[in-house]
């Protein structure tokens, strides 16, 4: 990150639109409008401080469609749950019991790894490594999404589901490998309970990225003396990981959230970012205690790791997605504290404050803390 003070805007605006074509089938477009950058050109620390800040950026206003799908569901019986209408949603009934099928463009994230204390940075947290699991380097353009398929199986108090996504014609580019060679699969179980009266959800995901990618440690080896990198060690391997998401509903109003997660730290990061190990949890309070229902303010903490491999590739001064500059002489784990208030103002507007406090930005515990400050103001029509 850049010494010193600093300071950048992102603004999006997007259309969703969405269609019925017959019983449970629907069709959704997302065209959007983006503009501006992430603090530093989206550099500096791996659990990087805005998830609305993309990997490219714009310093005007440019057009691209972010999401169109096909999402087709099957029921297999069981009660009519009511969905209300929303961001690619039509308001109906469907089954409670039955099979959701996906398929188009669209991020891995809509589907796998949610969380409902910590997965919209339009609304709640803005870390990357909070609204989604710091290790799960799912399949990605730069702007986050990505073409594939989805199925859900979903009867009463548990889901399984299961999709292949096309990865990045080369790490993190802008074109996808829309022929499959280069692919992510992605499982996931979850687990629907009540404690103590109150609803909670247990998640376990496991994916393999196969794709073009290149080793740390052979990178490192062929530019003995010199600054490595990794793509004339490129060729065809996977790189595996998991994660464990759980959240909480302690009462009415107070619900707690946390994530871990393991990838294999042999190989260059793909898509995401550059964590081999993650740890996330906080809570998240709404404001009816001080008569302000529509409000909410969170707390949370992540702590993201390297591997050894990758370690000695950017002490070597080897570059990542996010992080390297030349040496890392001092790691350390990377620490980030984020707190937010989001307030409402009116139906359909909402302010948030956001505060993000990081330690030993991109594993250096020569560099910084920083303190981020953010403001937010969404809109929804």
């Amino acid at each position: 990150m850049d010494p010193g003070n600093s300071g950048r805007e992102t603004i999006d605006l997007t259309l969703y639109a969405g269609v019925r074509l017959w019983s449970g089938a629907s069709v959704y477009v997302n065209p959007e409008i983006d503009q501006g950058f992430g603090l530093t050109g989206t550099l500096g620390a791996a659990g990087f401080s805005s998830a609305e800040a993309y990997k490219v950026g714009d310093a005007h206003p440019y057009y691209r469609t972010a999401r169109y799908f096909l999402r087709q569901v099957i029921g297999l019986g069981g009660d009519e749950d009511h969905i209300s209408s929303g961001p690619n949603l039509l308001a109906g009934s469907e089954p409670s019991d039955n099979v959701t099928l996906t398929a188009g463009k669209f991020s891995v994230v809509d589907i796998f790894d949610t969380n409902r204390y910590a997965h919209d940075p339009r609304g709640d947290f803005l870390n990357w490594a909070v609204v989604d699991s710091g290790a799960f380097d799912y399949a990605a353009d730069s702007w986050g999404d990505t073409c594939g398929a989805a199925a859900e199986w979903n009867q009463s108090w548990w889901s399984v589901r299961g999709g292949l996504f096309a990865l990045s014609r080369v790490p993190n580019q802008t074109q996808l490998d829309v022929t499959f060679q280069q692919f992510g699969l992605v499982t996931e179980f979850e687990e629907r309970h009540t404690w103590l009266g109150h609803s909670g959800k247990a998640k376990l995901l496991a994916y393999n990225n196969r794709g073009r990618m290149g080793g740390y440690d052979a990178a490192v080896d062929l530019h003995v003396g010199t600054t490595p990198g990794t793509a004339l060690v490129r060729h065809m391997a996977s790189r595996p990981g998991v994660a464990v998401n759980l959240e909480q509903e302690l009462t009415a109003d107070l619900g707690v959230f946390a994530r871990a997660g393991w990838n294999d730290g042999t190989k260059e990061a793909y898509e995401f970012t550059d964590i081999n190990r993650s740890v996330s949890a906080g809570l998240s309070l709404a404001g009816k205690r001080w008569s302000r229902a529509q409000d909410t303010v969170g707390l949370a903490f992540a702590i993201n790791g390297l591997s050894t491999a990758a370690r000695r590739y950017f002490a070597a001064g080897g570059v990542g997605i996010l992080i390297g500059d030349g040496q890392l002489p001092n790691y350390r784990l990377e620490k980030i504290l984020e707190t937010y208030y989001s307030a409402q103002l009116g139906k359909g507007l909402t302010v948030s404050a956001d505060f993000q406090y990081v330690v030993n930005p991109a594993y250096n515990a020569d560099r910084g803390p920083v303190s981020i400050f953010g403001l937010r103001v969404h809109a929804e029509l």
